[in-house]
């Protein structure tokens, strides 16, 4: 399994793709994406949307993961930022790839047990739980731990699959209470 995680933003947007076998993880690129200052909101979102795509060309992620924007001081912050989590998103959907979201508390938890966790925590974190390049920023860090934290999600939630309800209780007559 190959995940995409993006922690998105309008002038910075890191990127990260770990490919997973069984419970090992496997750092396969991990960077940012900086757009130049000084062009208009627009090219930005085209830049991430393009500079992405060549990303998941080479990658070919079998899913992504991101982070969503929940809150923020300046209302206008917080539009451009979902402009860009959108164009992160519209990558993986165009290519059907199928797209999860998690809150930022999530991921810090994820990785470092605090959902309040700062950047350089998680950066250390992340660092001690995968080999990540050494130049990898706290934003290309952050990715990664969205990357992580799907991961770890996934390896949570039982592979089995049920055809319906009945099967499911069959299944798990010891949980089942009453």
């Amino acid at each position: 399994m190959i995940i995409l995680g993006v922690d998105p933003g309008s002038n910075h947007t890191g990127y990260a793709v770990v490919e997973t076998e069984g419970r090992r993880e496997r750092v396969l690129t991990c960077d940012t994406l900086h757009m130049n200052p000084k062009s208009d909101h627009h090219t930005k979102l085209k830049e991430i949307y393009d500079r992405l795509g060549a990303v998941v060309e080479e990658f070919l992620p079998n899913e992504c993961a991101l982070e969503m924007p929940i809150y923020g001081k300046n209302p206008q912050s917080m539009l451009k930022l979902g402009r860009a989590q959108a164009a992160a998103m519209l990558v993986a959907l165009n290519r059907q790839i199928p797209v999860t979201q998690y809150t930022p508390a999530e991921v810090k938890k994820s990785v470092t047990g605090n959902g309040g966790a700062s950047k350089e925590q998680v950066a250390y974190m992340v660092r001690s739980m995968v080999t990540v390049p050494g130049d990898a920023g706290l934003d290309a860090t952050d990715a990664l731990a969205v990357a992580l934290c799907h991961v770890h999600r996934a390896n949570a939630i039982s592979p089995v699959r049920h055809k319906n309800w009945a099967a499911f209780a069959e299944a798990n007559a010891g949980r089942i209470i009453g």
